[in-house]
């Protein structure tokens, strides 16, 4: 239960500080700004904040595209795996819930929305930047030493992704961290909102097996 209580509070922060930031500085793809970097810089550093606090309870997965990730590379039960998807989608909720209660939904709640109202275009920008990033979390990961920088290296690929997904979809790759919001939001970003869970599962899953491709590749050397 400690293991899912950090999930929860792991997604919960990531939720009402991170889409936080995007709501209240009015974040937008189309208007690349300071708002822009800084809710990218928000998502990173969150991470990077959770990682030190809550990484040596449960890892610090706060994604159901990372724990998808790591079930796969038997890293976690299955069992484990669905506490921890439960915790981290309960987390984003009460964390949508509590940044509603504060600011209203006239800012958004840092939705996520389809680029160019283009569900295909969409789906595969977002496989690609879960991709990129759980790639990067398995790596930073997969080696004790690495202990010590694995919090700012996987921040750092979470800013990183943010800064060009932003502008496509306001970029996701946590299908909880979607859910939360849209499901207080309503309308179109809970209409789409399937988009940004599909996807990340996906790219998640192929950061999986191509990890595991890679570190067969090093076995066999």
């Amino acid at each position: 239960m400690k293991k899912y209580l950090a999930e929860f509070i792991g997604t919960f922060t990531l939720v009402f500080v991170a889409c936080g930031v995007a709501a209240v500085t009015g974040c937008s793809g189309a208007t690349p700004n300071a708002s822009y970097l800084m809710t990218a810089l928000a998502f990173g550093l969150t991470i990077v904040a959770m990682a030190y606090s809550i990484g040596n309870v449960s890892g610090c997965h706060v994604n159901p595209a990372v724990s998808i990730a790591v079930l796969l590379n038997k890293g976690m039960s299955f069992a484990d795996f669905v506490g921890y998807v439960i915790a981290q989608c309960l987390g984003a909720i009460v964390g949508a819930g509590a940044l509603m209660g504060l600011i209203g939904t006239e800012h958004g709640l840092g939705c996520n929305a389809l680029y160019n109202g283009d569900v295909v275009a969409s789906l595969i920008i977002e496989c690609i930047l879960t991709f990129i990033f759980v790639l990067a979390v398995l790596g930073a990961t997969s080696k004790a030493a690495n202990a010590s920088v694995a919090g700012l290296a996987i921040g750092g690929s979470l800013t990183l992704v943010h800064l060009i997904g932003i502008y496509f979809t306001g970029t996701s790759v946590n299908p909880a961290r979607s859910l939360g919001p849209a499901l207080f939001m309503k309308g179109d970003s809970l209409a789409c909102v399937w988009v940004f869970i599909v996807a990340p599962l996906v790219g998640g899953i192929i950061a999986a097996v191509v990890w595991k491709i890679l570190n067969a590749a090093d076995a066999e050397k």
